[in-house]
């Protein structure tokens, strides 16, 4: 039976908008004031990052109020390295009441 789980990633995936990467450009390039967010840490995203994104570094300690201070009717595309931080990122938006979020995967 243990071949049947579904890890805590695969169920978490299930609740959220994931788009592999050409359909992530191409959702954000058709949503003009879509916010895109680099949830990586401030020196991963000086090393490099998509153009135009903002850094909202999910490991800061102050992640959550600047969530709050977010819009949540506001259309976000969000992104990270490895995928981990991007989905708690989109989770914690969801939870929140941000309906408009977009999580890269792959």
């Amino acid at each position: 039976m243990d071949n049947c789980k579904i890890s805590r990633w695969q169920l978490l995936k299930t609740k959220l908008n994931n788009l592999p990467p050409v359909e992530f450009k191409k959702a954000l390039d058709s949503h003009p004031g879509a916010i895109l967010l680099d949830c990586r840490t401030p020196d991963e995203f000086s090393f490099s990052r998509i153009g135009g994104a903002i850094n909202f570094n999910y490991m800061s300690q102050h992640f959550v109020e600047e969530m709050e201070r977010l819009n949540p009717a506001a259309t976000y595309f969000v992104y990270c390295r490895s995928e981990r931080r991007s989905l708690r990122t989109c989770t914690l938006f969801k939870n929140g009441g941000f309906e408009n979020v977009y999580n890269l995967e792959g």
